[in-house]
């Protein structure tokens, strides 16, 4: 893995920005902050985004990313935008439910049921 390199994948979707995560760990400090950057770039640079973060590749989530997905949601309210996340596993979903942040956030189990509900 080599760091400076961006730990996304980004794509757009009709008027949907897809975000999908190259690692399938995601728990160093330093990746979770450049990921927050990256993302925090994406919605700014946008009137009223519309963002699906896909977690189709993650196995592992730190409660840092946790955090992060809190701020980048706050973000992404204030410029009047939407975010959905999607393709959790199983057991990060569970980490989810524990927290109370599955009442936070708008989360599928597909890209594409995500996507339709942002359009």
């Amino acid at each position: 893995m080599s760091s400076g390199g961006s730990r996304l994948r980004v794509k757009k979707q009709d008027s949907v920005t897809v975000v999908e995560f190259i690692d399938r760990n995601i728990l160093d400090e330093a990746n979770i902050q450049q990921i927050g950057e990256e993302i925090a770039g994406i919605v700014e640079s946008a009137n009223a985004p519309k963002l699906l973060i896909s977690f189709e590749n993650v196995d592992h989530l730190s409660s840092a990313a946790l955090g992060t997905l809190i701020t980048i949601n706050n973000k992404i309210k204030a410029r009047q935008g939407q975010l959905r996340l999607a393709n959790i596993d199983p057991q990060i979903f569970e980490v989810f439910k524990i927290t109370k942040l599955d009442r936070l956030f708008q989360i599928h189990d597909t890209t594409d049921s995500a996507i339709k509900s942002l359009s």
